[in-house]
């Protein structure tokens, strides 16, 4: 039975709200497709505003490929903001797609890509404009499967509550798996209802169904167990790992926004995973292991995307893409191609020592020098060495400086405050780095004209890293460490003028902190903040650290439980029973190492180290050189 758009009520309410282009689709590249000539369909969700929510690589991929699919259909929805909300409300009209404008709740799945936990407010308010019951346990039959993904997902049992299903890792394969699983279902006339379904996508060992696993508790608090609770259920969940990139060079025909977004540009992720070993980092640890993308497959997918999209930027995109094998080969191909045309290149995620002025010089042929960033992280040696971002500072003063010489004259430098056994010193330590930086610079070119800006984020110990163990420092801590750091470097009359501190405080981190490393017992707190007007908590304009804390204790829930206490190594920690790959007896004994300001090397270039993804998972690294080259193209 076709489904009406909800465009024309839509239309009525669009000229009272802040930019309401971003509400009416139409996008290049976007796909209708007859509701009727399909059997299953997706609604799809980056559970944020459009401007921030259009340009996700995850949603993107899915959309295309679902779309690719016959009888399947996928469409988008994003955040709306509360004005919208408030109007949509008023008059009755429910969440909508962007694509046709048609209401979420008939849809087969409700999927959403948390790549923040910050984003699960605005999921509350999706189902509940849609008409989707908040709680798994009060949806009924003609009600879609709630299904999460994206890094978040990893623990998702904050909002177990919330979700029918979750799904771990890389979604490509999944996404079509549980596709075929519904189309089957549907097919046979839905026997025993969506717990027969859940039942069916939770058999496979590749979906997390929460209803099916029962948690336990100490009287102390600590989890005691999590068991499945019907026989057929697996005791582990794993994640799903896409093994060879080339066969699936998505997105083909990205989305052209209609309205601003922050990132305006085709993005092509030319590796996927990372094995740096940076021990804060939850994306380079559950991600794992690196499979590259062919340099020839890189090029088919930069030309097939800037001819059906007209963007004249193209970023490549990974954990850190200086590291790609045939790198210097990419960017020259490239660079070779798109030399005097108005298509420019850009390489967003750079580390210090893979850095080099040729590949910089190669993705600024086109005269477009925008500034470089960098992320040392730690202020200090030590600090470096415990969260294993092997830099040096000579590396860095010699790259920055390098950098300089050569024309740059803007340098950005990105750290964290709050690290595992962080002293005061470690992060005033940033301040001299700094003006190390600006000092060499100047001597290095001759002029006063190099700036350099700090950017300091909270740290946040995430599940599946060898920090998942950590005390998180609390807010007083961080705020006072920052405003320390930022009168040494505004009481510094040689360098400050030169420097530019940007830094949120440590309420945030805090949030954000429950959030990852909660359990279930942290979803009525979640629902208590929308309940109290909670909404785009990742934005700084609409976070409340009261409402979250107030939330928090008529809940009962103690924050400092889940921020900045240190867990034990036989904990069982909410996530265990869902498995990234990782050996938890290796990511113990690199939180020990941390301790001991011990590095680790990058498997990559060096023997295994016995993480143990590679065993576990059936893969292993994916990685040049292919010797192959990129010819430039012929221009008929």
């Amino acid at each position: 039975m076709s489904v009406e758009s909800l465009f024309p009520r839509l239309e009525a309410l669009l000229p009272k709200v802040q930019k309401p282009i971003q509400y009416v689709g139409g996008e290049l590249n976007s796909t209708v497709k007859d509701w009727d000539e399909t059997t299953v369909r997706w609604a799809l969700m980056y559970p944020d505003a459009y401007e921030v929510g259009l340009p996700n690589q995850g949603v993107q991929i899915l959309y295309e490929i679902l779309n690719e699919m016959p009888e399947t259909l996928a469409e988008r929805t994003y955040a709306v903001w509360p004005d919208l909300e408030a109007l949509m409300r008023s008059e009755g009209v429910p969440q909508f797609t962007v694509d046709a404008h048609r209401p979420v709740r008939a849809f087969d799945v409700f999927g959403l890509s948390f790549s923040t936990e910050l984003g699960y407010t605005n999921m509350l308010t999706a189902l509940d404009l849609a008409g989707i019951p908040l709680e798994a346990a009060d949806r009924g039959e003609d009600d879609p499967i709630v299904l999460a993904g994206g890094h978040a997902a990893f623990n998702p049992e904050p909002v177990a509550d919330f979700l029918d299903a979750a799904v771990l890792g890389d979604g490509e394969q999944i996404a079509i798996a549980i596709t075929e699983v519904i189309r089957e279902w549907k097919a046979e006339g839905s026997p025993g209802g969506r717990d027969e379904l859940l039942m069916r996508l939770a058999e496979s060992g590749g979906v997390y169904v929460p209803k099916f696993y029962d948690v336990d508790y100490h009287a102390d608090g600590r989890i005691q167990r999590v068991a499945p609770n019907r026989s057929g259920v697996p005791w582990r969940v794993h994640k799903h790992t896409v093994m060879d990139l080339d066969e699936w060079p998505y997105p083909k025909k990205p989305l052209v926004p209609l309205a601003e977004t922050v990132h305006e540009r085709f993005s092509v992720e030319i590796f996927r995973g990372c094995t740096r070993g940076c021990r804060f980092c939850q994306a380079g640890m559950i991600t794992r292991p690196v499979r590259e993308r062919s340099i020839t497959t890189i090029g088919d997918m930069v030309e097939a995307g800037v001819k059906a999209s007209g963007f004249n930027e193209v970023g490549l995109l990974s954990l850190s893409s200086a590291d790609h094998s045939e790198i210097g080969e990419v960017a020259k191909g490239l660079a070779d191609r798109y030399e005097g045309t108005n298509t420019s290149l850009s390489l967003p995620s750079t580390r210090v020592d893979a850095f080099n002025i040729d590949l910089a010089n190669e993705f600024s042929r086109n005269g477009r020098r925008s500034g470089l960033t960098f992320a040392p992280e730690g202020g200090s040696e030590r600090m470096r060495k415990v969260i294993n971002k092997m830099v040096t500072e000579e590396d860095l003063i010699r790259t920055v400086t390098t950098a300089y010489t050569q024309g740059w004259r803007q340098v950005k430098l990105y750290f964290m405050c709050g690290l595992p056994t962080e002293e005061d010193a470690d992060v005033l330590g940033i301040a001299d780095l700094a003006k190390k930086v600006i000092k060499a610079g100047r001597e290095a070119t001759g002029s006063r004209d190099v700036r350099c800006t700090v950017s300091i984020g909270g740290f946040v110990p995430k599940p599946h890293t060898p920090f998942q163990w950590a005390a998180q420092a609390d807010h007083e801590t961080v705020d006072r460490r920052l405003k320390a750091l930022k009168d040494a470097l505004r009481g510094d009359r040689e360098y400050g003028r030169a420097i530019g501190l940007r830094y949120h405080d440590g309420k945030p981190s805090i949030v954000e902190g429950m959030l990852s490393r909660g359990d279930r017992r942290v979803g009525k707190v979640i629902r208590a903040v929308w309940e109290g007007g909670g909404r785009f908590d990742g934005w700084s304009e609409h976070f409340s650290y009261q409402r979250w804390m107030e939330a928090a204790a008529e809940a009962g829930v103690d924050v400092d439980w889940y921020t900045t206490r240190e867990r034990e190594e036989n904990e069982i920690l909410p996530w265990d029973h869902l498995d990234a790959g990782l050996d938890r007896e290796w990511l113990w004994q690199d939180w020990q190492d941390a301790v001991n300001d011990v590095e680790v090397e990058d498997c990559r270039w060096t023997p295994c180290y016995d993480c143990g993804v590679c065993p576990t998972m059936g893969t292993e690294i994916q990685i040049g050189p292919t010797g192959k080259k990129l010819l430039p193209l012929t221009v008929v």
